[in-house]
């Protein structure tokens, strides 16, 4: 009896033993999580600022050849996308495109894709080298799509070095930093992380993203400074105004994004033999891209080059701009994204869809230009990824247009419904497919 009661008291203390060694390791292992957190997001705050510095750079660099040598583009554009285009399906295929993608993908099997090239190192060093040449070819591309899938590089990066278990917290996490920090719009961040890399968003993964975001956000507050990326617009429109421009962008800009969405998923994917001619010869293909994006650009006396970025926001501060604007940044960033180079559509659609408001905002000449031009930006933009709340919180914080927030809405929901019917399939998670690994054969 009495070696029975022994027994049970030394079972009963080993378990309390066993019990207090799990919670303390349970705690040291939510504390190295939090310290990766915070490291990788100091990190990936940092690269964001230089690779941004280091766009700005190629693009100054471009212009100042451009202004020297007007017709060198005819020659230089195609000779550097069929350069990047080869040399990414030789060493990193998984660089191409917007790197959004890549994101989608990797966070399906974080675990086993955190030690493949999806999300590497290598890759997101690539990535950054080859979307600053492609600016430097005054190819029609952004930085963010690519920051995304430089970021998840690095927060993954520091989590394995810190032995922390990859999760798809830890991609979704790195990839709305990214965001926060390309845009310095944290809620668009957030907003990000739950429309497009979170399939199921749970509370743990919430809490992650958020100091992540909060993270990347301080480090990019305090290097750049408090600033708005599309400058500052003040408008607003009247209730009649809104009930009658709403549906006119929200449908135009639905359409036109619909439009551009089906074309890259039925690139990326080629049913008809004349489609499948094309892809079957990619460097060649990718440098007659880039001769369609070096006469555009000629033409319009090069405000097609580049990001888009100053034409936007000369746009959203009321000024005026060439009609032709918006549907030639539209065929520029169109050929740009099928050549399979590098290179995000972000910022590039913004501009598309500035220009497309510029177009309704000539139909409405009595409206405050600037308005009418964020309502189209946020149509196309939705047209083109199918994310309204991540759209709407862009412009707003982008433009520092809060009283447009219910217009914004409005106009995002009405795009939102007219692509879903041109283009069901929305466009990142389509191309996703193109780098989902193959699942591993089952043992036996």
């Amino acid at each position: 009896m009495t070696r029975s009661w022994i027994s049970v008291a030394r079972l009963r203390a080993l378990r309390w033993l066993r019990g207090r060694k799990d919670g303390r390791d349970l705690a040291l292992g939510v504390l190295r999580r939090r310290i990766a957190t915070g490291i990788g997001a100091v990190a990936l705050g940092l690269v964001a600022l230089l690779f941004a510095k280091a766009g700005d750079w190629a693009q100054h660099l471009f212009a100042e050849g451009v202004a020297r040598w007007p017709y060198a583009p005819l020659l230089l554009s195609p000779a550097i996308f069929a350069g990047i285009t080869w040399a990414t399906l030789r060493w990193v295929p998984q660089a191409r495109g917007s790197g959004i993608p890549q994101v989608i993908a990797a966070s399906r099997t974080p675990e086993r894709s955190s030690l493949g090239p999806l999300v590497s190192l290598r890759t997101a060093i690539a990535k950054i080298a080859m979307t600053v040449t492609m600016l430097f070819a005054g190819a029609s591309v952004g930085r963010e799509g690519p920051t995304v899938q430089i970021s998840a590089a690095i927060m993954i990066a520091v989590h394995r070095l810190l032995r922390v278990p990859i999760t798809a917290g830890v991609l979704i996490a790195g990839g709305a930093a990214g965001v926060a920090a390309a845009f310095n719009t944290p809620l668009a961040g957030v907003a990000f992380a739950i429309e497009e890399l979170a399939s199921a968003y749970e509370q743990r993964v919430a809490v992650l993203v958020m100091a992540a975001v909060m993270i990347s956000g301080l480090v990019s507050l305090g290097i750049a400074g408090d600033y708005v990326y599309f400058g500052t617009m003040r408008q607003t429109l009247p209730i009649l105004s809104v009930i009658l421009i709403c549906p006119v962008a929200g449908v135009v800009g639905g359409v036109s994004g619909g439009l551009f969405s089906r074309i890259v998923l039925a690139f990326g994917s080629p049913r008809h033999p004349w489609l499948k001619r094309l892809r079957s010869r990619p460097v060649l293909f990718s440098a007659g891209c880039g001769l369609v994006v070096a006469v555009l650009g000629i033409t319009s006396g090069g405000e097609l080059w580049g990001t888009g970025y100053d034409a936007t926001k000369h746009l959203v501060e009321g000024g005026s701009g060439s009609l032709w604007f918006g549907p030639g940044k539209a065929i520029a960033t169109l050929a740009t994204t099928l050549s399979g180079t590098p290179g995000g559509i972000f910022a590039p659609s913004l501009a598309v869809g500035a220009g497309i408001g510029h177009l309704v905002a000539a139909a409405f000449p009595n409206d405050p230009g600037g308005a009418v031009v964020t309502l189209g930006m946020v149509a196309y933009f939705v047209g083109v990824v199918r994310a309204p709340l991540t759209a709407v919180i862009i412009i707003a914080e982008t433009t520092a247009s809060r009283g447009m927030i219910l217009p914004l809405f409005a106009t995002a929901l009405i795009a939102d419904a007219v692509s879903a019917v041109i283009s069901p399939e929305r466009l990142y998670h389509g191309l996703s497919r193109g780098f989902l690994e193959p699942a591993p054969p089952p043992r036996p």
